[in-house]
């Protein structure tokens, strides 16, 4: 199947782009956000606030073993992942529906008319969302169309929408 082992994984050339976590509550869903961005090689995944962090039997159990392939760092908070990332070059969209924000499938013509070409997504909360003292450090928000009944998703399919979205774009 072409499976990279974790060595290989490491050495590969990954996606531009750093997942940030803010405050993400469920081990579950963080782990599944590691096994995503380990299918599309992200090239990092930011831990913030009380987002837990590897190892974890929870964790484990859903990134079944990503988490060991994918690089992550904590952070104290999300707001010093934005400005680490800042410091760092990235263009940095929180994805969150708000006033102003870019809808998801026009996101492709605007990351081709943007420089730097390295990108950071932050992911909220599952009930609260992204911090607004984190959209208000990001340089826009992105937000997923939807047509039904609710307007949320769980933070780890928004996550694997939005990194294939990258990816297409990217790859």
């Amino acid at each position: 199947m072409n499976r990279l082992s974790i060595e290989e994984f490491k050495q590969a050339d990954k996606l531009p782009l750093i997942v940030v976590l803010d405050d993400v509550r469920s081990l579950y869903n963080v782990g599944s956000v590691f096994r995503t961005c380990d299918a599309f090689r992200v090239e990092a995944i930011y831990l913030c606030g009380i987002t837990a962090t590897p190892p974890s039997n929870e964790i484990h159990k859903t990134a079944l073993g990503a988490e060991d392939s994918v690089d992550w760092k904590y952070f104290k908070t999300a707001e010093e992942a934005v400005h680490d990332l800042h410091q760092n070059g990235y263009f940095v969209y929180s994805v969150e529906q708000a006033e102003g924000s870019t809808k998801l499938n026009d996101v492709g013509w605007r990351m081709e008319n943007l420089r730097p070409s390295k990108f950071a997504i932050v992911l909220g909360n599952e009930v609260k969302g992204v911090h607004q003292s984190v959209i208000d450090l990001s340089d826009g928000c992105l937000e997923i169309p939807q047509f039904g009944t609710k307007h949320s998703m769980n933070v780890a399919v928004t996550a694997g929408i939005v990194i294939w979205e990258f990816a297409k774009h990217c790859i």
